[in-house]
C-alpha cells in the first residue's frame, strides 16, 4: 500500500496505553522503542524541528534507548517532505513519562485502517523461566496462535495480546484463521530464551497478502526484585486516553523495548 492510499482510507488513529507506574531510574528516564508495522508506509519523524528518523521503512524495529522525561514538539511527515512538509500526524508539548518502559507500534487496524499503539512492557519474573507475548496488529480477523499444531491462543483479535511464562526452549509457531486449520503466517520457530520475554508481533494485512512475524526480545527481572508496573496474563485490549497517546508518539522517535500490560487510545486527525 502506498502512504496516500493508507490515509485516504481515513485518519490515522492514535492508541496508547496509560499505565501509572513509579520511576525506574532516578534519572527519571524511560525506555522506549518502535515497530513499523504499516506495510508501504514509509516516513520521517521530527521532534522539535529536528530530524530524528529519516526514511523509516515498514519491518524496522528499533533499538532500546533510555529517553530522558520531558515535553516534545512532535511531527511525522512522508519521506523526504522536510520539516515543513505536511504532517501525517502532530503533536504539540508531548510529555513523555518517567519510569515506562515501552514499544509502540505503527500498524494497521483489524480493517486496514493506520493507528498508533504503545504497549508497556511486563518485565516482571516469570514462574517458569521464560515467556512469550503473542500481539495481533495486523488487518486481519481474530487467529488462533498454535505450537506444535495445538492451539495455545484461541480468538486473538488486532490489537490486542496474550502472554505465557514458559519454559526455555524453541516452539514451532503457526497463526491460523480462528476456530480453523487455515494457515494464514507460518510457521516459524521461535527461540524462547531463561530470563527473557519473547515478543512475537503479526503485523501486515491479509487481504494484500503481505502477513509477517516480528520477534523482540526483552530482560525479565529475576524473583524476588521489584518492577514498575504489573504484570498481566491473558488477551489485554486498549483502553482509551489523549494525552498518552501524544507521549509515546514521541517514543515512536527515540527508541527503547517493551511488551503490553495496559493501552490507552486516542484519535489523531492526518
Amino acid at each position: 500500500m502506498k502512504l496516500q492510499r493508507l490515509l485516504a482510507a481515513g485518519a490515522l488513529a492514535l492508541s496508547a496505553s496509560l499505565l501509572a507506574v513509579p520511576a525506574a531510574h532516578a534519572d527519571d528516564t524511560a525506555a522506549v522503542s518502535i515497530l513499523h508495522a504499516i506495510p508501504g508506509a514509509t516516513v520521517d519523524v521530527y521532534a522539535n524541528g529536528n530530524e530524528l528518523l529519516k526514511d523509516f521503512k515498514p519491518g524496522t524495529l528499533t533499538d532500546p534507548q533510555m529517553l530522558p522525561a520531558g515535553d516534545y514538539d512532535l511531527k511525522v511527515v512522508a519521506a523526504g517532505a522536510g520539516a515543513d512538509g505536511a504532517a501525517v500526524v502532530e503533536a504539540k508539548g508531548v510529555t513523555v513519562p518517567a519510569g515506562a518502559n515501552i514499544t509502540v507500534v505503527a500498524n494497521l487496524t483489524a480493517d486496514g485502517k493506520p493507528a498508533l499503539n504503545a504497549f508497556v512492557n511486563d518485565t516482571s519474573a516469570s514462574k517458569d523461566g521464560g515467556r512469550i507475548t503473542v500481539r495481533h496488529v495486523a488487518a486481519a480477523p481474530a487467529v488462533d496462535i498454535r505450537a506444535g499444531g495445538t492451539a495455545v491462543i484461541k480468538g486473538l483479535e488486532n490489537p490486542k495480546e496474550a502472554m505465557m511464562d514458559i519454559a526455555a526452549g524453541t516452539l514451532n509457531v503457526d497463526v491460523v484463521a480462528a476456530g480453523t486449520d487455515t494457515v494464514v503466517l507460518g510457521p516459524a520457530d521461535v527461540k524462547i530464551d531463561a530470563g527473557k520475554n519473547v515478543i512475537v508481533y503479526a503485523w501486515g494485512s491479509l487481504t494484500d497478502k503481505n502477513l509477517a512475524l516480528a520477534v523482540q526480545s526483552v530482560d525479565l527481572m529475576k524473583s524476588g526484585d521489584t518492577k514498575p508496573g504489573m504484570p498481566h496474563t491473558g488477551a489485554e485490549g486498549p483502553i482509551s486516553s489523549a494525552p498518552i497517546a501524544a507521549a509515546l508518539l514521541g517514543a515512536l522517535a527515540l527508541a527503547g523495548t517493551a511488551v503490553v500490560a495496559t493501552r490507552r487510545r486516542a484519535s489523531s486527525k492526518a
